[in-house]
């Protein structure tokens, strides 16, 4: 696939070094020469340096042979104009921006043909915010990603000494929960994946990733992990696009106090914010956050754009008493770093927000992806087409599909139609008027006699992105298919 990125930046660069891995033919267009030389020094990939929506840059880019273009620079208008350029003047098949403005998201008709052409918008300030707020509602979970319109989850624990299965197997999870239907997709051991099997023995301190019906979560989370007490109180440093989202979406929920060096900034988050306690502040200053009983509150997220900011706020919070710290961090060598310090949560915007990108790109019918492991593994979600004579999956048993090794499928769910998706960047998934009603929908774990029908969604882990193309290729239907 020929791919147009617009936009050098931590989102554009994250997607470019995914994307090239899996054979695509890449150009990436930005004002900096100097990003463009460091990307074109580690990577197999084109570059122009000028601004995206100028109609002769984008034609120097080769915009008129992308099937794609990915308009992720820091400026809404230039993405908005680049994608409107690349319909009218390119007739791009598809086009995708990233959009920080509320402004804009509140007001879908902007996206429409009619108007800039964007055929997906997304907005990674929200999906950054959505990710650590349903890490607050699990507040032992590593992880916590949705598929199927959030009927599906999937869930990464770290196993304790002392819990319920540590050194048994996991043959044994069954007589745990009993009436609960979950499977382990994967184990991280040591920062290494374990295909997990019957005899799969689990070890403390390992990483373990389980999927399960997202209304039974809580009760197999039980069985792997002592439960935390639910979070009541949350402290926010930085009062930023995504530390006022997540003031915004939070402050009805819990007691949420954010604190915010900018003096103007904090008068806006005062207005803007009803139920929140605003702070005028440095989230380091030790005896400020002594004075707000940091050592009372159930989470501290740091969430400035400055990352060593973040990484010693979070240190010093967590020093401090904070229960669980979350850190905000762009830079990707600082993030594998931070997981083996006192920081609980690093969080990598590009790694959140790629898996939505990677969504439009795949081949075949995807209709969400999640980039685990910090881009070492993935959980993608498939929807089977055809019947037995032009697919390789429909109509079979789970043990009779060729998987590469390491890919694993996790659950089916049955009863969804077509994914659609909204200018915010996630996916609404909407049952049939006619012969598909919430009550029909079934989420199914995956057993080796289970077969997959026509129209099921399919959640497979696996462990390795290379082999993302073999199982991409396994839910193609023939060309005959009509």
């Amino acid at each position: 696939m020929n791919i147009l990125i617009l936009g050098a930046g931590q989102v554009g660069s994250s997607a470019a070094e995914s994307l090239v891995s899996e054979a695509n033919d890449i150009t990436i267009v930005d004002v900096a020469s100097e990003r463009l030389s460091s990307l074109q020094d580690r990577m197999d990939l084109r570059t122009v340096v000028g601004n995206a929506a100028h109609p002769s840059i984008l034609t120097q880019a080769g915009a008129e042979d992308a099937d794609l273009i990915l308009a992720v620079t820091a400026s809404d208008e230039t993405n908005l104009v680049a994608c409107k350029l690349a319909a009218t003047i390119f007739n791009t098949p598809t086009k995708i921006a990233r959009i920080h403005s509320a402004e804009y998201l509140a007001h879908p008709a902007i996206f429409t043909a009619e108007n800039f052409c964007v055929d997906f918008a997304i907005c990674p300030e929200q999906i950054v915010t959505e990710y650590i707020k349903k890490l607050m509602e699990f507040p032992e979970a590593l992880q916590v990603l949705d598929f199927a319109s959030g009927k599906v989850s999937l869930v990464a624990v770290r196993a304790f000494y002392g819990g319920p299965l540590v050194g048994q197997q996991l043959q044994e999870l069954r007589k745990h929960v009993p009436n609960v239907e979950t499977r382990v997709a994967a184990i991280f051991r040591k920062n290494r994946p374990i295909i997990p099997e019957g005899d799969t023995i689990i070890e403390a301190e390992d990483e373990v990733f389980f999927l399960a019906a997202t209304e039974d979560i809580r009760f197999v989370m039980r069985e792997l992990r002592r439960l935390d007490k639910p979070v009541k109180r949350v402290m926010i440093a930085g009062g930023g696009k995504i530390g006022r989202r997540l003031g915004k979406a939070s402050e009805n929920d819990y007691q949420v106090r954010i604190i915010e060096y900018n003096q103007k900034v904090c008068e806006s988050l005062a207005a803007d914010l009803h139920n929140t306690l605003v702070l005028h502040g440095d989230a380091t200053d030790e005896t400020l956050l002594e004075s707000e009983s940091i050592a009372e509150m159930d989470v501290f997220c740091s969430l400035t754009n400055d990352d060593e900011n973040n990484i010693m706020s979070s240190l010093l919070a967590k020093r401090m008493g904070a229960h669980k710290v979350v850190a905000l961090i762009n830079r990707s060598a600082y993030v594998d770093l931070m997981q083996s310090s006192g920081i609980d949560i690093a969080i990598s915007p590009a790694q959140v927000t790629i898996g939505s990108l990677l969504a439009y790109v795949r081949h075949g019918d995807v209709a969400a992806v999640h980039s685990l492991r910090r881009g070492a593994a993935e959980a993608i979600e498939l929807v089977a087409h055809g019947d037995t004579r032009s697919s390789k999956v429909v109509g079979r048993k789970v043990e009779e599909i060729k998987l590469p090794k390491g890919a694993t499928i996790g659950a089916i769910v049955r009863g969804l139609s077509v994914s659609k998706n909204t200018p915010s960047g996630t996916a609404v998934q909407e049952h049939e008027d006619h012969g598909t009603s919430a009550q029909d929908l079934q989420v199914i774990i995956a057993h080796h006699d289970t077969v997959i029908e026509s129209e099921d969604h399919v959640i497979l882990f696996v462990i390795n992105r290379k082999m993302i193309r073999q199982v991409e290729q396994l839910f193609q239907v023939n060309v005959g298919f009509l």
